[in-house]
């Protein structure tokens, strides 16, 4: 361990808010500056309350490297703390002001003077609640952020770092002491460090998995979260995760060994757990013991345990979601957070405990394997004594339904064979075939043959015209579907599959023509029937909720679909699971829902977890992972972030020009949204261009009529009125058709 970093066996640094004492005082002076007090000495420097005389007088922080420390190693890391606090400049970390070198030739820097007490300390004397605690918190992550975005890790968060003083009667936390803090995206200075490898850097108690490794390989800003989940944790309950004096009376290994493989207790269980302690933590948050753990449960448990996960690809991944994850618990939203998974769970139990789970489950094994081989024979007997009698009845009716499939299947392959089979070279012309000619023949002989087989007739209509959807040729999908729709109420009972696939497909297509008030008695139909199949918590069922909401959202019925969205989405967590496209298009709807009413920073956390999940589920190039881009685009775009959401437009429609084609609606509706910002950019050719193509494309494909051809009309005439040509504006204005 070097003298750069905190002895594991110490409880940590002194206190920099703790009363001077008389042998503390002098009157040297450095600079311009007279120091009074000593407040605090950690491993290799000393802090002082001085006086400033010029060029203003007013009261500062010194911290000057202590006599007799100053050796190459420990000027480095003080030059780098004062480097990294000079490059931050945020309400909650302490600033500096002035920095220099004594006449010895000792580094010093001059900081603010923080009248503050450690977090903590405060909450508990104030009496502050849990809400207060977490408004407070969120502001220290507010600043954490801030480091983070300057490329500085501090690695030393805990509550003796995080001073709260009283300004103008607000609270105001402070951060300080960035004494082992790490660049990511720089040097703090020029000469390079070299003592991560093999050293304990950090305080125990606060310290990530990653730090305990002593590599220092694996430590990012996600080590700050679990830092900031510890201190959460003590916030909230009034212990921390590990008991301190247990944990300081092991030894180096096994500090190491409890921070990366032992799981604390939940908060809410650590608070039902603290025996007398307990009515104290509770009457410092104003409640009562029960209260106290009740108000943990759930949330808070989540958000917590996500901060303290021993897997740091299971944090969160930036300070900005945790807090961002604590306002919506205080505004009563639904958090991201959410419990790991049973599989998780019983994974990280087989691996702690591998040896007994191996000989009890030999033991289960050998005891299941004989109850089977009894049950067998003892079936076996019963079997073979009713054989004889079924083998009968079964010849008969097994001989008339191979006679009834041979049939249908004869009919439905001489139908393919036909869609296929161009037996007339002159037809064909010397030219290629296209799919799309294909589909139109196929659509026009399923009548004529198979014309006995009025079920397959329905199956096939619906296909073919599922995939005119697909395609964006809604006039052609929609004869088809109507036509399967009716065969199939005719034809089939309510709860047949088949029956409720063709309502889906044309409540789908009238969903893309913008014809909402036609979809809407469809979806209702589906989920009515789909609940009486199939059950509330069924797969079908649930996809025809998250339809319906969609639905809400479009028609910006918003309280509706926000109900219904969050309604569903709970349910398919735990049945589907996180990662299950429908889970994933139920988030989708939230932060499209969160889009329309302008919630960009609502939206933009669920539309990136979305899209990470359907990359890693879905992959690159799938239309459903496509368009996550496209909203990951739309909201930075209202962020005004636009040199993040232009890449990803470019990406969109590239992506959906080789999947979808290049007149697609999809394809058309971003290049309209990457025009409408380069408009606002005022890059107005490249918005011509993009505009003018997006035009062609929707009136190639679903005409002038469409609600995607009207809105680049309206975006036509909005870019040559921005552009100073009233002329071209006006031309682009009558082709918008008279409302009705």
């Amino acid at each position: 361990m070097t003298d750069d970093t905190r002895d594991p066996t110490r409880p940590g640094d002194a206190d920099v808010t703790r009363p001077p004492t008389a042998s503390d005082e002098t009157g040297e002076q450095i600079g311009p500056y007279r120091l009074l007090q000593k407040i605090g000495e950690g491993g290799m420097g000393e802090v002082w309350v001085a006086e400033q005389r010029q060029p203003v007088r007013r009261t500062v922080a010194l911290k000057v490297i202590k006599v007799g420390m100053d050796t190459r190693q420990v000027v480095a890391r003080f030059e780098a703390e004062r480097q990294a606090l000079a490059l931050m400049d945020h309400p909650a970390i302490a600033k500096v002001l002035d920095a220099g070198a004594t006449a010895q030739g000792r580094p010093y820097f001059v900081m603010e003077y923080v009248q503050g007490e450690p977090i903590t300390a405060y909450c508990d004397r104030h009496r502050l609640g849990t809400p207060e605690r977490l408004a407070l918190f969120m502001r220290v992550c507010n600043g954490v952020q801030h480091a983070h975005q300057k490329g500085i890790i501090h690695r030393d968060l805990k509550p003796s770092n995080v001073l709260v003083a009283v300004q103008d009667g607000q609270a105001v936390p402070k951060i300080i002491d960035f004494g082992v803090a790490k660049a990511t995206a720089h040097h703090l200075i020029e000469r390079t460090l070299f003592t991560e490898l093999g050293v304990l850097v950090g305080t125990p108690e606060y310290m990530s998995p990653e730090q305990a490794e002593m590599t220092g390989l694996d430590v990012d800003t996600r080590t700050d979260v679990y830092s900031l989940g510890v201190m959460l944790y003590e916030l909230l309950v009034g212990a921390l995760p590990f008991d301190p004096k247990t944990l300081r009376q092991s030894g180096l290994d096994e500090v190491r060994r409890r921070i990366r493989e032992v799981d604390p207790p939940r908060p809410s269980t650590k608070a039902s757990s603290l025996g007398e302690a307990s009515a104290i933590a509770a009457k410092n948050r104003k409640t009562e013991p029960p209260r106290l753990a009740s108000q943990l449960k759930g949330d808070l448990d989540w958000i917590t345990m996500k901060a303290l996960d021993k897997d740091r690809t299971r944090r969160y991944g930036a300070v900005s979601d945790l807090a961002a994850d604590l306002g919506r618990h205080l505004s009563h939203q639904p958090v991201l957070a959410s419990p790991p998974s049973t599989f998780y769970r019983a994974r990280k139990f087989v691996r702690r405990h591998r040896v007994g789970v191996v000989a009890a489950a030999t033991v289960v094994v050998l005891l299941v394997a004989f109850g089977v081989t009894m049950a067998v024979q003892a079936q076996r007997i019963a079997r073979e004594r009713d054989r004889a009698n079924r083998e009968a009845v079964r010849a008969s009716q097994e001989a008339t339904r191979a006679n009834r499939e041979a049939e249908a299947a004869k009919q439905v392959s001489d139908f393919l064979v036909g869609l296929f089979r161009v037996s007339d070279p002159s037809e064909a012309r010397g030219r290629n075939v296209t799919a799309r000619e294909i589909l139109s023949a196929g659509a026009a002989r399923i009548d004529v043959g198979l014309r006995d087989q009025p079920e397959i007739q329905a199956r096939l209509k619906a296909t073919i015209g599922n995939v005119y959807t697909n395609l964006g040729l809604y006039g052609e999908a929609e004869p088809l579907l109507l036509q399967s729709v009716r065969t199939n109420r005719r034809a089939l009972r309510d709860d047949h599959p088949d029956a409720l696939t063709a309502i889906n497909a044309l409540a789908d297509l009238y969903w893309y023509e913008s014809r909402f008030t036609e979809a809407e008695p469809l979806y209702r139909e589906l989920v009515q029937r789909s609940e009486r199949t199939f059950g509330r918590e069924h797969e079908r069922t649930l996809r025809a909720k998250f339809d319906l909401a969609g639905l809400y959202i479009e028609e910006k019925r918003y309280d509706e679909g926000e109900r219904l969205t969050l309604e569903t989405m709970e349910v398919q967590r735990r049945v589907l699971g996180e990662e299950h496209p429908d889970t994933l298009s139920s988030m989708n709807n939230l932060q499209g829902l969160y889009y329309r009413q302008k919630r960009f920073a609502d939206a933009l956390p669920v539309a990136e977890k979305v899209l990470e999940t359907r990359r890693r589920v879905s992959g690159e190039n799938h239309p459903l992972t496509i368009r996550c881009v496209h909203n990951l685009a739309t909201i930075y775009d209202g962020l005004g972030r636009f040199d993040q959401a232009e890449p990803l437009y470019l990406q969109a429609i590239a992506s959906e020009v080789t999947v979808l084609g290049d007149a697609h609606p999809s394809t058309c509706h971003t290049r309209c949204t990457l025009g409408a910002m380069y408009r606002k950019q005022q890059r107005y050719a490249e918005a011509e261009r993009l505009l003018t193509k997006s035009w062609e494309g929707y009136a190639r494909t679903v005409g002038p009529d469409h609600r995607g051809t009207r809105e680049v009309v309206t975006e036509l005439a909005a870019l040559y009125t921005a552009w100073g040509k009233p002329a071209k504006a006006a031309e682009w204005q009558k082709k918008l058709p008279a409302p009705k």
